[in-house]
């Protein structure tokens, strides 16, 4: 089951990117009692993205891309974000 900020972030990606494959994965329980766990059960997650968007655009830049789709969710909201982003493979 995911909570509101991970349903969120699947909703703003799939919005400005309409991705061949998303995936969001909580990885907050491994952190937990770390640094950065807020004990929302929400604080560290993975995002695995595949979107057209993303092609020629260089490793950075398609983070860049990520980043600005989520708007205030990393850095404010979630502590940790690992972003996989490519685009499809013919």
């Amino acid at each position: 089951m995911s909570g509101p900020v991970q349903q969120e972030m699947e909703r703003l990606l799939s919005q400005a990117f309409s991705p061949t494959r998303l995936e969001v994965i909580n990885d907050s329980a491994k952190h937990a009692g770390h640094s950065g766990d807020d004990g929302s059960g929400e604080s560290h997650f993975t995002v695995v993205i595949e979107a057209a968007a993303f092609a020629d655009q260089s490793r950075l830049e398609r983070q860049r891309m990520v980043n600005r789709a989520l708007g205030d969710i990393p850095g404010e909201r979630v502590h940790a974000l690992a972003i996989q982003a490519s685009a499809p493979t013919s």
